[in-house]
């Protein structure tokens, strides 16, 4: 198509393609011409689909798929003929036959070439899809058999493994086994034509395209397809049947005359000669006749080969070899062996087959059976040299590194010598020469080099002596199953000669007092392995010939077949049971050595003789080596004949008591590990008796502990040698000493030397050994000794409980955990033990305490943890799933439960105890199948009972009951109220129930997680117990949410509840109905927080809406509810709300006529609750009955005034008292609030009268404010305040006409100056009481209501307050007193740590500030014109002072932070207090500035540009503004989410749930009202910062605060109100453009007000609209007056647009500009023009001119330059 880097069409995706437009022709249905397509190789081979005769048939002969697949193929990029392979492959198993089957006849053609692709994937892939072809085609694949199977036998052969492999396994899915060779036999010419071309006709450039093929793939190729060639005739030949073979061999000579073919043995590829001889090989086997004729050729070209030590080639050419010599009999006729062949074996062999051994030796054998008398003669020279270079090949570097390749050479070594002595076995002298020189110079050689090597040690060598010495003893009779009976003395002799010199050899190297330790040892293995040569491990003897042979004694070497393959000798020797030498020589051998390290070891003391004499004996524990070493012990001599004469005494004891305890007890022996195997060869030949006599008094010879436990380790390693010892291991002198040697380890004087010593770590294994070690569940040693060391043991570690220097103990404690795991791992029913059970109670109660406590380190504790981990295992492993009374389980559960009530825990410890029983409870459910039993009689045990859980509840701190009293969520009292007791002191210790709650809560929480049986689910104590555990966890965590103030320890426990998975309170678990029914009970019987944790359940889990019926059937019916208790009563407050109508409405009858009916000692307090907990249910009551009440409340007035506490001193009284007055006051601002109509003029002035006599005992009790029921007796007054303020504020004109006509009136008149006067006071009297607001009994509740109550305050109440005057030494103020003593008040209250109180001065004195700029007049009185600097004018003083200290304080908390970083305030602390307080005091500045009219504003805002204020807060804001200020609960950000600056501010009281984010909100509060209010200086102090900080107050104004300022600009524009005379404003939003018309007779001006994106940072621009009748400069000079008005005034731009207006209209007035700024208004202070110049008469403001004379450093006129006076 061309164009590769065009645009490609909109829409086009893909690229252009040739293939893809083949494919849209191929589906139009249109015939499709029959091109002939054309290779671009020269073989000119036809590609994709080759002319047909009808070429418009050929739609019906290949589907359009195929054919555009078939047509990819020919492409030349790799990739796409991959692609399309594997494509075709993958439609020939989807698509039918019948359309696989069009393709057949184009296949052959296309296969032959991929198939032989240059890329391996290609032909990998090509051979699967044939696979697949020929799965799917079948039968019908056979017309094209003879094309296809040529290449097809060439791919089986490729070089790349898995094509060949793809190649067979697609063969074989064509061809059975059966069929295989007749499909070759059918298409045998075809398949030779083909490998014959490519062998003799072929070349690189044949096979592949000169032009578009690379040399290197073109030679890879051919090299490739040579190989296959070669081996495929190979494969050819042996899978045809034998007369196709016949048949083919009258072909075979066309190539194996051709001289090509012979060149190819020569061929510089390893490939292609490896592929010629595997050739040759078959080539032998299967065409004799063939090879015969050719072995003129064939012999130089094989047997002169053998140098060729290319690893791909030697193994087929030794192959070849050994073909050669059996097929040509007269093949050394070709081929002069001496001269050719023998000088090029003979360095391979010395050189250890150059790397090769594996290939080359397991065919030496077989070569040297076939080598003739000519070629081997002289035989004696010919073996010398044969074995000579043989053995030299051992030494080669491969030989040395490869233990394989040594093993090899070594087997090949001794089958040939063993060939060669069977070979020659004769009389004869010469024979016998060969003989011994096999056995002198070659056999003993090579032992003697063996025992100073290592590897010759571990190889196969000794083993294969063995194999040949015993076959030699076959043959000599000495098995009585001799072959060769007349050659028995041959064979006799040969062993003789063998043992004399192997004995000489052997003696030599041992007689020797500097004797080679490994020589030796060699000498000990090889005895060893001739001893027991069954036990060798036969992994290096290699079995696997190239070509088997079979030669007997009869017949020689002139009756071997080929054709017979059987066993070799080696082999033949293992067909019958592999036995033992029988030669006396051996063990003659043997005793002689004895006695020579018998005498070395006594005469020189040799350690290595003695060390060979203990391995030697270890082999050869028989009665003759000990009667030898005794005699010769007896008579000093050496020549000790054997005697079989029986000994009366025991020679091995003998020589054991005399010998070998001699050379045990020695002092400062090193090793005694060969003296204790020496001590068990001697007790082989001992019987039992005598064994555990001897074992008993080596045990109390005072050996060292090391040799003991040698001794036992010995013991243990075989059961026949336990058996014989079991009598000495468990009797009582072995158990004493044991017993005794734990005493003295657990001693703790000397427990730090003991344990850390050698001999001391030597003893714990020891004792360790003993314990852990079990036969057929039996102990080592006696039960008794075991129980006992156990004891001790637990002894012991129970000290350490109790000891302060356990630290020192570490080692002593660490061994003996070492020995437990030990113990507890290995011994079955270990815990069957008493002690056993006792040792693991004390490592369980290690791991539960506090490390301060044990003194433990990490380490060892971790591992006291294993320890118990193991033994619980084993415990609940092999005993009866049951915690049986006195057992560890049961013992466990009883200490936990004491821990949890009698020890005060902290944190840490209360974690240590969880989490050592966790492990327990883990442990029991991963390795018992009956865990769920097991844990439920656990956790029974370990239940506190119920008079225990009292105790402990009880003994929880009551001050949970004031955060639900003041929130109204609970109606208690509480017997004795005194300060002491709601001052929370801290807590160091967590209190006793919340410790077994936490515990026993866990353990619920494991065992619900066990499947259980259906049998343990209907258990009863099962469900009780986790029913009761359940509900005290949740009453736990009730009291934790409801502790005010709550101290550290407890959020700490909450946070490890949570780790935990406790927080729910593992309701789940327990059954609803259940569940409800204990808390139900025991709220009606307790109540307190037992209702408020019914509540939390039933809202917790929605209950009220699921679960109504269960709720309904708890109370049966609200009569069982009355008369009402004090736990009842907090349980109805409870199930109110869930009540239905008609039991609220039987309630509220019930609580009308307890009250109407009252009498003095009645209930009157809980009917009055009950009526209140039901109306706030909003149930339904008649007005008829609220008259009623009430008139009976107004009788309690006349009647009983006590009850009203008027003036009472609180501190004495009651909570009971308490409580009835605050539910009347709570009455009564239900009937405010619901029904006012029904209240006539009288009950209106009893409640105003009552609610003013309250307050005025609320402010006389400010001290007693500790309580928290005078707290709730002033909060519920505040409220009901709260609710007449409401109520009065906006009365509905059908309520007002049924109200008294007088009421408003009194209201406002008398009762609001009532309130007011005493209510404004009271935040300044509780702070002045009670100083400390981190007190617990500081009294925030009471500040929040009062704060409340205090918002409705009437501005004229605040401006004429009653307050006590307060004023500040040299305070300046134009504020009347009230103003100022109301200021002096309160400001400081804003920086006083209680929320609450702040908020409520802030709306104190929001309300007031705009009142007072009115005060300050004009504001230039402070100054006078002659100042020459512009006026500034301070704000409130009390309001700046406060702000300064705020300021300092800002400074040193903030410091820290960067601009632009956010800084984390802890909610509602000091810091949190210190910055509320800050910036309030700024938000109320704010709001006295953006009151004052303009004139005053310069004046305070230059004032605040002098003082610095405005430029710390500004950069104090971007420390506290979030970076993304997000509104919180909002998704992902978008333009229409909200942000702190879209959304209003409002700051309540009461408020409390936005905490987190207030600081972050206010103080984008405070920025939004500064850019407002003060843009000018905010851009002052903008240009002035730094890059940095510039850059990042920019990037956030403009992304947050920018948008949002415009848009406000533009709407006031839109909205407002102001009217201009001559002058019209409009605005456009979308633009941010405002357009000031200014119209005047015949003066026509037009402004356009450009606001900057990142307004108010940027300079607003003034752009020139249209103009009619004004001078050019003058215009010029107004955009200018316009820009510095809008750019130097802090106002909007309807205020700068009203000052540019005045300062027009002021120059049509006649009043001239200021020839200094050139303007009539001042752009800052908006002065006029008034110091005149005496000379030229002009005037300039005195700003102006200020700036001029100190700018220019001279005081003359800037027009006439006259001295200016």
């Amino acid at each position: 198509m061309g164009g590769k880097n065009k645009q490609r069409t909109k829409g086009n995706v893909r690229p252009s393609s040739s293939g893809r437009a083949a494919e849209v022709l191929a589906r139009e249905g249109g015939v499709i011409p029959g091109f002939i397509g054309f290779d671009t190789t020269v073989s000119s081979e036809l590609s994709y689909v080759p002319a047909v005769h009808g070429a418009e048939d050929i739609d019906n002969l290949v589907d359009a798929d195929f054919r555009l697949v078939l047509r990819k193929l020919s492409k030349r990029d790799v990739v796409t003929r991959l692609k399309a392979v594997q494509d075709f492959g993958s439609m020939c198993q989807e698509r039918d036959a019948e359309e696989v089957k069009g393709v057949l006849p184009y296949w052959p053609r296309i296969y032959c070439k991929i198939s032989v692709d240059h890329d391996r994937r290609i032909r990998e892939a090509t051979q699967q899809a044939f696979e697949q072809l020929v799965l799917k085609v079948r039968r019908s694949l056979a017309p094209f058999l003879k094309s296809l199977m040529g290449h097809w036998i060439l791919c089986q052969c490729d070089t790349y493994t898995p094509a060949a492999s793809a190649a067979c396994q697609a063969f074989q899915a064509a061809f059975s086994p059966a069929k295989q060779p007749e499909a070759l036999s059918f298409c045998k010419e075809e398949i030779l034509n083909v490998l014959t071309d490519i062998l003799l006709k072929e070349t690189a450039d044949t096979l592949s395209d000169p032009q578009s093929v690379t040399e290197e793939e073109r030679e890879s190729k051919y090299l490739r397809m040579l190989t296959s060639s070669l081996l495929g005739v190979k494969r050819l030949l042996s899978l045809l049947l034998p007369n196709d073979r016949l048949a083919l061999e009258q072909k075979l000579p066309e190539l194996v005359n051709s001289t090509k073919f012979w060149k190819y043995n020569k061929h510089k590829t390893p490939q292609v000669r490896g592929a010629f001889f595997e050739m040759v090989c078959s080539l032998c086997e299967f065409t004799p006749g063939l090879v015969q004729a050719e072995a003129a050729r064939l012999c130089p070209a094989v047997l002169l080969s053998i140098d060729d030590t290319d690893p791909v080639v030697l193994p087929p050419v030794m192959g070849a070899v050994l073909h050669i010599v059996s097929t040509i009999p007269d093949c050394w006729t070709h081929v002069n062996a001496k001269k050719g062949f023998l000088p090029k074996l003979w360095p391979l062999l010395k050189d250890g087959g150059k790397g090769l051994a594996k290939a080359l030796h397991p065919n030496l054998m077989p070569l040297l059976s076939k080598l003739p008398q000519q070629v081997t003669d002289p035989k004696l020279d010919f073996f010398l040299t044969f074995f000579t270079a043989l053995i030299q090949g051992l030494s080669s570097e491969r030989a040395v590194t490869s233990p394989s390749e040594s093993a090899v050479i070594v087997t090949a070594v001794v089958e040939c010598l063993r060939y060669c002595i069977l070979q020659h076995a004769e009389e004869e002298e010469d024979q016998q020469r060969i003989r011994i020189m096999l056995i002198t110079q070659q056999l003993l050689p090579l032992l003697e080099k063996s025992l100073s090597n290592p590897s010759l040690q571990n190889g196969p060598l000794y083993l294969l002596v063995t194999e040949m010495l015993i076959s030699w003893e076959k043959r000599a009779g000495l098995h009585s199953e001799g072959e060769a009976i007349d050659k028995r003395h041959v064979f006799q002799r040969l062993l003789v000669d063998f043992w004399e010199d192997l004995s000489r050899m052997l003696v030599g190297d041992v007689d020797n007092e500097a004797a080679d330790p490994e020589a030796l040892e060699g000498i000990a293995v090889l005895l060893q392995v001739m001893r027991y040569p069954e036990r060798v491990n036969r992994k290096h003897v290699q079995r696997k010939k190239s070509v088997r042979m079979c030669f007997s004694e009869s017949e020689g070497v002139e009756g071997a077949r080929v054709e017979e393959p059987v066993q070799t000798v080696s082999e033949r020797v293992n067909e019958k049971a592999f036995g033992s030498l029988q030669t006396q020589h051996f063990e003659d051998v043997v005793c002689q050595l004895a006695q020579l390290c018998f005498v070395h070891v006594n005469e020189e003391n040799s350690e290595r003789h003695l060390v060979f004499l203990s391995r030697l004996l270890r082999s050869f524990h028989t009665p003759r080596v000990f009667t030898t070493l005794v005699e010769l012990d007896e008579t000093k001599t050496k020549d000790i004949e054997p005697s079989n004469e029986t000994i009366t005494k025991n020679p091995a004891m003998k020589f054991l008591l005399e010998q070998v305890l001699v050379w045990l007890a020695e002092k400062g022996r090193k090793d005694t590990q060969h003296l204790v195997e020496m001590v068990f060869s001697s007790l082989y030949c001992c019987s039992r008796q005598e064994t555990t006599r001897i074992l008993n008094h080596i045990t109390t010879m005072g050996l060292q502990w090391e040799i003991i436990l040698q001794v036992i380790q010995r013991a243990c390693t075989d059961p026949d040698t336990l058996k014989s010892c079991s009598d000495w291991l468990k009797g009582s002198v072995l158990g004493e000493q044991l017993l005794g040697l734990t005493e003295e380890l657990c001693k703790v004087g000397s427990s730090c030397s003991v344990s850390t010593s050698s001999s001391g770590s030597h003893s714990w294994t020891l004792i360790s050994l003993v314990l852990s070690q079990h036969h057929n569940n039996e102990s080592l040693i006696g039960e008794v000794y075991l129980e006992k060391i156990l004891e001790k043991l637990h002894a012991t570690l129970s000290e350490t409980k109790s000891l302060s220097d356990a630290g020192n103990r570490e080692p002593l404690i660490s061994f003996i955990c070492d020995v437990a795991s030990t113990f507890f791992s290995s011994v079955q029913d270990c815990l069957l033990l008493v002690s056993a059970e006792e040792l693991l109670l004390t490592v369980f109660q290690l791991t539960a305490q506090d490390q301060t406590h044990t003194q433990l380190s990490d380490s060892l504790l971790d591992k006291l943890k294993k320890v118990c981990v193991t033994g619980v295992s084993s415990l609940v492993q092999h005993r009866d799933a049951d915690v049986k009374e006195g057992g560890f389980l049961h013992a466990a559960a009883l200490w936990v439960m004491k821990q949890l009530l009698t020890t005060s825990l902290d944190i840490k410890g209360l974690q240590l105890l969880v989490l050592a029983v966790q492990n327990l409870v883990q442990t029991i459910v991963s390795v018992c199948d009956q865990s769920s039993s097991i844990l439920n009689q656990f956790s029974t045990v370990m239940m506190p009972s119920q008079t225990e859980w009292t105790r402990i509840r009880q003994a929880l701190p009551p001050q949970w009951i004031k955060a639900p009293l003041l929130s109204s969520r609970h109606r208690g009292v509480y017997g004795k109220t005194s300060v002491d007791i709601w001052e929370f002191r801290e807590l160091n210790k967590l209190p006793a129930h919340l410790c077994a709650c936490a515990l026993l809560g866990s353990v619920v929480q494991a065992v619900s997680c066990v499947p259980c049986d259906q049998n343990d689910l209907k258990c009863p104590s099962l469900l009780q117990n986790i029913n009761y555990t359940v509900s005290e966890l949740l009453y736990a965590l009730q009291w934790c949410k409801e502790v005010d103030y709550s101290p550290p320890i407890v959020s700490a426990y909450q946070n490890v509840l949570n780790d935990w998975g406790l927080s729910d309170g593992l309701h789940s678990h327990v059954p609803i109905k259940t569940l409800l029914d204990t808390l139900y009970s025991r709220s009606v019987t307790d109540g307190g927080l037992w209702s408020l944790t019914l509540e939390n359940y039933i809202l917790t889990t929605n209950l009220a809406a699921t679960h109504s019926t269960a709720l309904r059937e708890l109370y049966g019916s609200s009569n069982s509810l009355f008369p009402v208790s004090q736990s009842k009563l907090s349980t109805l407050q409870v199930l109110c709300p869930t009540m239905t109508t008609e039991d609220r409405e039987t309630l509220v009858d019930l609580a009308t006529a307890g009250l109407i009916n009252w009498q003095e000692d009645g209930n009157v307090c809980g009917c009055l609750q009950v009526l209140l907990c039901c109306l706030k249910a909003n149930t339904h009551i008649e007005v008829e009955v609220v008259q009623a009440i009430l008139a009976t409340v107004v009788e309690w007035r006349n009647s009983k005034e006590d009850w009203f506490l008027f003036s009472s001193d609180l501190s004495d009284v009651t909570a009971e008292q308490l409580t009835l007055t605050i539910e009347m006051m709570r009455f009564l601002s239900w009937v405010v609030t619901n029904c006012p109509t029904v209240m006539g003029g009288d009950q209106w002035d009893f409640l105003l009268c009552s609610m003013l006599a309250w307050l005025q005992t609320a402010g006389e009790n400010v001290s007693s404010l500790w309580n928290p029921w005078v707290q709730l007796f002033v909060c519920e007054n505040a409220a009901l305040i709260v609710r007449l303020n409401q109520f009065f504020a906006s009365p509905s004109s059908d309520v007002l006409e049924k109200l008294p006509s007088e009421l408003a009136a009194e209201w406002t008149d008398f009762f609001v100056q009532g309130i007011y006067s005493l209510l404004l006071p009271l935040p300044f009297n509780i702070r002045n009481t009670f100083t400390d607001p981190d007190d617990p009994v500081f009294p925030v509740a009471v500040l929040e209501s009062v704060g409340v109550a205090l918002t409705f305050v009437p501005v004229q109440q605040l401006s004429q307050n009653s307050l006590r005057p307060r004023f500040i030494a040299g305070q300046q103020t134009n504020l009347p007193l009230p103003l100022q003593t109301l200021l002096n008040t309160f400001c400081p209250l804003l920086l006083f740590k209680a929320r609450p109180l702040q908020i409520t001065v802030y709306q104190l004195l929001e309300k007031i500030m705009p009142q007072l700029p009115e005060y300050d007049g004009e504001g230039d009185g402070n100054k006078s014109d002659d100042d020459g600097d512009e006026p500034c004018l301070s704000p409130p003083a009390a309001l700046m002072v406060l702000l300064s200290t705020c300021e300092r304080l800002c400074d040193n908390i903030l410091a820290p932070v960067q601009v632009g970083e956010f800084a984390v305030v802890q909610p509602l602390s000091a810091e949190y207090s210190c910055i509320l307080g800050y910036l309030l005091a700024w938000k109320l500045l704010l709001t006295f500035f953006k009151s004052s009219p303009s004139h005053l504003r310069a004046h305070y805002a230059q004032y605040l540009k002098r003082s610095c204020s405005l430029n710390k807060l500004l950069l104090h804001l971007f420390k506290l503004m979030p970076e993304n200020p997000i509104y919180p609960g909002q998704g992902a950000e978008t333009r229409d989410t909200k942000t702190f600056f879209t959304e209003s501010l409002s700051l309540a009281v009461d408020q409390t749930d936005s905490v987190k984010w207030e600081l972050h909100r206010l103080a984008c509060s405070v920025y939004y009202s500064t850019v407002q209010d003060l843009p000018a200086m905010v851009r002052l102090w903008w240009n002035s910062q730094e890059k940095r900080v510039s850059t990042a107050v920019e990037k956030f104004t403009i992304k947050y605060v920018s948008p949002v300022l415009s848009a406000q600009e533009i709407s006031s524009v839109h909205t407002s109100t102001q009217m201009f005379d001559n002058m019209t404003v409009k605005a456009r939003s979308a633009a941010r453009e405002v357009i000031a018309t200014y119209s005047v007779d015949d003066i026509f001006i037009e402004l356009v007000i450009q606001l900057p994106q990142n307004y108010p940072l940027g300079s607003i621009t003034v752009e020139s609209g249209r103009r009619v009748g004004v001078a050019v400069q003058q215009w010029r000079n107004w955009m200018l007056q316009l820009s510095t008005y809008l750019t130097h005034q802090n106002g909007s731009i309807m205020e700068g647009l009203a000052l540019w207006k005045n300062n027009v209209d002021k120059r049509f007035e006649g009043i001239e500009d200021c020839m200094i700024c050139f303007s009539v208004i001042h752009g800052s202070n908006y002065s006029l023009p008034k110091k005149a110049c005496r000379t030229c008469k002009k005037k300039f403001h005195s700003a102006c001119l200020y700036k001029w004379f100190t700018s220019s450093n001279k005081s003359t006129c800037p027009l006439c330059r006259e001295t200016f006076f």
